[in-house]
C-alpha cells in the first residue's frame, strides 16, 4: 500500500512539475545563422533570460528575409518574429493580420558595397557607369542602394543595378567578376575581407539611426499571448544588455549558437556595440520613417504610415513605451 502511495505521490509530483514548467518554444528570427538579428536571442537563451521571464525559448526558425519571415511568424506555434521593418509595413498594407510589438536592430552599420581587393572603385560615385548588386527587388538592400544615390545626387540610371541574390551570391559574384560591386554584411563581410574591399559603408552616406527589424506577432495572439510576448521582449532586452557589457562573451555565445569564428565575432560585435546596433526594444520612429522612405523610393509604400494603426506598445516595459 505504501509503495502504491508513494507511486501516486511520485506521479502526481511529476505530472504538476510538467504543467507549472514553461514548454519549450521556437520563433521566428530572419537571417538567423547568418546575419547578427539574431544575437540578443542567442545570448538570451544561452544566460536563461527568457526562461526567468516565464517563456521557454529553445528553438529559432530562420528565412532569407522578407515575406518569408512573415509567414514563418504567422506559421508558428508561439507567432512571434523579428523581421524586416519594410516586410512588416507591407504585408499589413497586404491585409495580414499583424502588429507590430517592438523595435529590432536600429542601425545599418552592417551593410556595405564592395569591391575585389585592388579594384579602382573606392566610393559610392565610382560606381556611376558599372554593373552593381543587391539581394533582391524591393529588398531592404534595394532600398538602402537607392537611397544612398539620392543621397549623392547620383541617378539610378547610370548604374547597371542587379539583384544578384543573397550576400553570398554577391560575394561570388564580385569574386569571380560578374559584377564590379555587390553588397555586403557581417559576419560575411569579416570571413571575405582578405579578398574584398570596401566601396562605401552604408552608415557613412546614410543616417545613422535606420531601423531595420522590429518584432511582430499576429492580431490573434496579441489578444491572449500576452505573458509570451512580454517575456520575450524582456528577454531580448536583457540579451541587448548583456552584449553591450560583455561583448566578448556575447561574441562566443553566438559564434557558438551560429557555428562561426569567435574570434571573428568578437570583432564584429566591437563594432556594433559602439554603433548602438541593436535596439533594446523601443520604438524610434524617426528611425522607421527613414527605412520608410525606402519603401517609397522602390514603389511599395504611398505617403507616410500612420504608425498608431501598426504599432502596439502594449508588450513594451514602461519605461520603454513612452
Amino acid at each position: 500500500m505504501i509503495k502504491h502511495i508513494s507511486r501516486a505521490l511520485l506521479l502526481a509530483a511529476t505530472l504538476c512539475a510538467a504543467a507549472t514548467t514553461a514548454r519549450a518554444e521556437t520563433i521566428t528570427v530572419t537571417h538567423w545563422g547568418a546575419a547578427f538579428y539574431g544575437a540578443p536571442y542567442a545570448v538570451a537563451m544561452a544566460k536563461g533570460f527568457f526562461k526567468k521571464n516565464g517563456v521557454d525559448i529553445t528553438g529559432i526558425l530562420t528565412s532569407q528575409g522578407g515575406g518569408t519571415s512573415v509567414r514563418n511568424t504567422l506559421a508558428g506555434d508561439l507567432p512571434f518574429g523579428e523581421v524586416a521593418l519594410s516586410a512588416a509595413v507591407e504585408a499589413i498594407n497586404n491585409g495580414v493580420p499583424l502588429r507590430i510589438i517592438g523595435g529590432g536592430v536600429q542601425s545599418v552599420a552592417d551593410i556595405l558595397w564592395m569591391a575585389k581587393k585592388g579594384s579602382p572603385l573606392h566610393g559610392i560615385k565610382d560606381l556611376v557607369g558599372k554593373k552593381v548588386g543587391f539581394t533582391a527587388p524591393g529588398s531592404v538592400t534595394n532600398m538602402l542602394i537607392l537611397m544612398a544615390f539620392k543621397a549623392q545626387g547620383i541617378d539610378p540610371k547610370s548604374v547597371t543595378l542587379v539583384p544578384a541574390g543573397g550576400i553570398g551570391a554577391n560575394v561570388s559574384a564580385v569574386v569571380n567578376g560578374a559584377l564590379d560591386a555587390g553588397m555586403s554584411g557581417e559576419p560575411v563581410w569579416a570571413e571575405n575581407e582578405d579578398k574584398l574591399q570596401p566601396v562605401f559603408w552604408t552608415k557613412d552616406v546614410l543616417p545613422p539611426n535606420m531601423m531595420q527589424t522590429v518584432t511582430v506577432t499576429t492580431d490573434e495572439f496579441a489578444k491572449s499571448g500576452g505573458a509570451k510576448l512580454r517575456g520575450i521582449i524582456e528577454g531580448r532586452r536583457e540579451g541587448v544588455a548583456y552584449i553591450m557589457a560583455h561583448p566578448d562573451e556575447a561574441a562566443e555565445i553566438t559564434a557558438k549558437a551560429y557555428n562561426g569564428n569567435p574570434a571573428l565575432y568578437k570583432k564584429v560585435f566591437a563594432r556594433f556595440v559602439a554603433n548602438h546596433y541593436w535596439s533594446d526594444g523601443r520604438f524610434d520612429y524617426d528611425g522607421m520613417n527613414r527605412m520608410i522612405e525606402g519603401l517609397q523610393i522602390v514603389g511599395k509604400q504611398k505617403g507616410a504610415v500612420d504608425w498608431s494603426k501598426l504599432v502596439d506598445a502594449s508588450f513594451l516595459p514602461a519605461d520603454l513605451s513612452k
